[in-house]
């Protein structure tokens, strides 16, 4: 397979037949000087200036089959281009970081607020095909809205959220992944509290396990996460990314407050919450997907309404183009057999 930028071909040695191109091109040339040479030998005063304008055009319809020709060999070569195909997505799940963290006002009026009003707006922009679920993640997670199309429940949910102390985003991402893909048959308390492996077990354990799918490629499934990256409770983030990733499910990732951090105040205590964004990237990039940060409330809400484009397509993927290069190529080489014989009464 050759590759050139972003344009693969699935049979590159037939490449070489576009060397036949510019021979066909200098035959055309030859045989066109040889007409106009003859017409002015034999053509009175009068036709002189028609056999010299006729000259001029022909190479139009000689060009349009050149480049019809071109077209034709390299769509013998079966190229193919990335392209992003509209996704068949069913499942969103937004895991919503409510630890105390987002009480922070870096985001006006607080973190958590602008978080649910973004939110919002990302489930009314959504298909109503799509099912959205809804999982709160504090020192627990829990699902705190099933999938459903019910806009309504949706919603209702969001507005339930209240900030908790502790950040288990490990654990709130596995449980999100749970409800996204439930075929999937994810042991989530298995991830939250693993037992010690047997001697037996660790001895016939493989050193690499096999993924069930390509990272990324399930369409029908993804994860959006907003959070600002600390996870103090439990498995971290990036093993529930692998998880993701295993299972082909992609996590968008949200980053919420500064990296140089701001203290909260909440029941007589103090904390120092800042943003890890070097987090958050890992885990969408694990899973193929992307981060995005929000510096402020406004941010925030064109950050969700670009998730819903995103979502909407598919990870751009290799995609035979055969047909439309065939096409195209032939169109252009009827349209200059067509001109030419309008004008010149022969086809080159």
């Amino acid at each position: 397979m050759l590759k050139i930028g972003t344009v693969s071909f699935l049979w590159p040695t037939l490449l070489w037949l576009l060397a036949a191109v510019p021979l066909v091109a200098a035959l055309h040339s030859v045989l066109v000087a040889r007409r106009r040479q003859v017409g002015l030998r034999y053509a009175n005063l009068e036709t002189v200036g028609v056999v010299r304008s006729a000259g001029k055009l022909a190479h139009a319809p000689a060009l349009l089959m050149l480049l019809g020709l071109t077209a034709l060999i390299v769509a013998i070569a079966r190229p193919q281009a990335l392209i992003a195909l509209p996704a068949r997505l069913e499942t969103v799940i937004l895991a919503l970081d409510i630890s105390a963290s987002m009480k922070a006002t870096d985001l006006a009026p607080n973190r958590i607020t602008a978080a649910q009003a973004a939110a919002r707006s990302f489930v009314a922009e959504q298909p109503s095909h799509v099912r959205i679920g809804v999982v709160g993640i504090a020192a627990s997670a829990a699902v705190v809205q099933s999938p459903t199309n019910n806009r309504e429940e949706i919603l209702q949910a969001i507005e339930r959220l209240e900030p908790q102390r502790g950040t288990a985003l490990g654990s709130g991402l596995v449980i999100a992944l749970d409800a996204a893909v439930p075929s999937a048959r994810i042991d989530v308390e298995e991830f939250m509290n693993p037992r010690p492996a047997a001697p037996s077990e660790l001895k016939d354990k493989p050193t690499e396990e096999e993924s069930p799918q390509p990272r990324g490629v399930d369409a029908t499934a993804a994860i959006v996460l907003l959070s600002d990256g600390q996870s103090n409770v439990g498995p971290g983030p990036l093993k529930a990314a692998e998880i993701a990733a295993k299972h082909g499910v992609r996590i968008y990732t949200v980053g919420i407050g500064t990296p140089e951090g701001t203290t909260v105040t909440a029941d007589g205590w103090s904390m120092r919450t800042r943003l890890d964004e070097e987090s958050l990237k890992k885990v969408a990039s694990m899973t193929q997907a992307e981060y995005f940060r929000a510096g402020n409330a406004a941010d925030l809400k064109k950050i969700y309404s670009a998730l819903g484009t995103r979502l909407a397509l598919q990870k751009p993927q290799p995609t035979e183009v055969t047909a439309i290069v065939a096409a195209l190529g032939a169109v252009l080489t009827l349209v200059g057999g067509l001109l030419s014989m309008l004008w010149f009464n022969r086809i080159l």
